[in-house]
This record gives structure tokens, C-alpha cells and sequence, in this order.
């Protein structure tokens, strides 16, 4: 099957956790979601055309060109994120 897909969305998710664990700052499922959107939102989308199975190989393959900027995209939105969470 051939699938079309914003690689960046799995790097962003794959880094997600580990930036988190250095913040102080609420991991609810919503603000996690929230800091994930906010980061997508900042970066260039990086669409791939790729049988299934080859996806993630892809995805692990490019991750390193954008990693600094993804972390950086991800720090600043779970500032704002912490700073105007969408709970009490």
C-alpha cells in the first residue's frame, strides 16, 4: 500500500517524550497533544511517497537533518503550552 505522510509529524512524536521529561510542566494527554500541534504548526511539513513497510526506515533516515530544529520547535511550544495550559 502506498501511503502519503508528513514525516515530520513522526519525528516531532518520536522526540516528543524525551524533550517533555526535562520540562516542568503538566504530560496530561491534552497538553502533550497541544505542545505536539503547536511544534507541528512552527515547522515545514515534509511529505513522503512510500510503501509501508519502507516509512519508518524514511523517517529514521531524515530525522537527523531536522532534529535541532524540531527540538527547538517542540521547547517552545511546551513553554507556551505551560504557560496557558487549556485546563485548570
Amino acid at each position: 500500500m502506498v501511503t502519503l505522510k508528513n514525516y515530520m509529524e513522526e519525528v516531532v512524536l518520536n522526540l516528543l517524550r524525551g524533550v517533555l521529561e526535562d520540562m516542568d510542566m503538566c504530560k496530561c494527554e491534552l497538553c502533550v497533544m497541544d505542545v505536539a500541534a503547536l511544534a507541528l504548526n512552527d515547522l515545514p511539513p515534509k511529505y513522503i511517497v512510500t510503501e509501508k513497510g519502507e516509512l519508518y526506515s524514511k523517517v529514521n533516515s531524515l530525522r537527523n537533518q531536522f532534529e535541532v530544529d524540531v527540538i527547538a520547535s517542540i521547547t517552545k511550544a511546551a513553554v507556551a503550552v505551560k504557560k496557558s495550559p487549556r485546563h485548570n
